[in-house]
């Protein structure tokens, strides 16, 4: 008896010295700066550089032919100028077909920003609200739960844990100019949305060259694969000229994540792999949301790791936040890298046509 005793003793302090070896290892991890589109960590002292207030005018040393000629996209009758392009007050939209009517919110921004002229939700989470790998995916998510994370922005429970990244302090000012019924308004929209499959996710070793937009996105400037992924996830336009020029938001995605990724991070997301919790308990089983929990399938690697950094460093602290926070409290950068690798590759269902698309 004393044996087993002494044994379960043992067993009980090994356990309690592997979960703080492990919550060491987590508190001190390095940032991963490839999901906030840095190539270094952050350093004391550093901030945003704030974004620039949208604009519709030929601004000085631009060539005004150039920037009002008339664009087009490939199955689009719409033409617009990269002058409306760029001006995020006044949404352009090159497919309507795709998504319900923009409400005001979603082309023009909060009713109490019209005069500095603030952004709409659709100008960077684009009409269909797919969104880009620098910030959210809100298509297809619950109603409840996009109304929660404006709250949490709005009441500064919900920001970036690198103060570099310029757009966290344009969303939080944005959730704090909008009404209850603008945030009402904008989730019901993005909602009726359904996701849909949006980018191609690769195991690599070596990747094309690729030139990084700090704070922004990484761009592919080569054609042969040469440079080494080293751990990252690196999600990049299909066609940049499409996405970035003339923000064409039928334009997708090619994600490179670390070879075996996917491997790991299917066993950690379907059985917790001894670390955590299956996602498909709260995620639903097919991972695209249950309730108010969002959709987690397919969705951008980059945007899902910076929400488990963020929660795990506690610059995210809404009531989703305090729920998630002990099923990653065990998760290293490298899992979470894994998961969200995973993830990516998981294809929505395609959803049957709609009157709106």
């Amino acid at each position: 008896m004393k044996q087993q005793a002494w044994a379960g003793l043992l067993c009980g302090v090994c356990v309690a010295m592997g979960a703080s070896i492990v919550a060491a290892q987590v508190a001190n991890q390095p940032e991963p700066v490839w999901a906030y589109a840095w190539s270094t960590q952050p350093q004391p002292g550093d901030k945003h550089v704030p974004q620039r207030p949208p604009v519709r005018e030929v601004l000085p040393g631009e060539d005004a032919e150039e920037i009002t000629q008339l664009r087009r996209v490939g199955g689009s009758s719409a033409a617009y100028s990269r002058m409306e392009v760029r001006d995020g007050h006044d949404v352009i939209d090159w497919f309507p077909g795709d998504h319900p009517p923009m409400p005001d919110i979603i082309r023009h921004g909060p009713a109490s920003m019209m005069a500095e002229r603030g952004r709409g939700c659709g100008s960077c989470h684009l009409p269909n609200g797919k969104g880009r790998p620098e910030n959210a995916p809100p298509a297809g998510q619950p109603v409840a739960y996009t109304i929660r994370q404006l709250q949490d922005m709005r009441d500064g429970l919900r920001y970036s844990a690198d103060p570099r990244k310029p757009n966290s302090s344009t969303m939080n000012a944005l959730a704090a100019a909008m009404t209850d019924e603008e945030m009402l308004e904008a989730a019901e929209y993005f909602a009726a949305i359904p996701w849909t499959p949006w980018m191609r996710v690769i195991e690599a070793d070596l990747i094309p060259e690729m030139h990084l937009e700090q704070g922004n996105m990484y761009i592919t400037v080569g054609t042969e694969p040469t440079e080494p992924l080293a751990g990252r996830i690196v999600e990049t336009p299909e066609d940049a000229h499409q996405a970035n020029f003339l923000r064409n938001p039928r334009s997708g995605w090619v994600v490179y994540v670390p070879v075996g990724s996917l491997a790991e991070g299917e066993a950690l997301v379907m059985t917790g792999a001894g670390k955590t919790i299956q996602c498909g308990i709260c995620h639903g089983p097919d991972l695209m949301g249950l309730a108010d929990v969002p959709g987690i399938a397919g969705r951008s690697p980059s945007y899902m790791m910076r929400q488990l950094y963020d929660m795990q460093q506690g610059t995210r602290n809404g009531l989703s936040a305090q729920l998630m926070k002990p099923v990653i409290a065990n998760l290293t950068v490298d899992d979470m890298t894994a998961i969200v690798a995973y993830l990516a590759s998981v294809q929505p269902p395609t959803p049957a046509p709609t009157d709106a698309q």
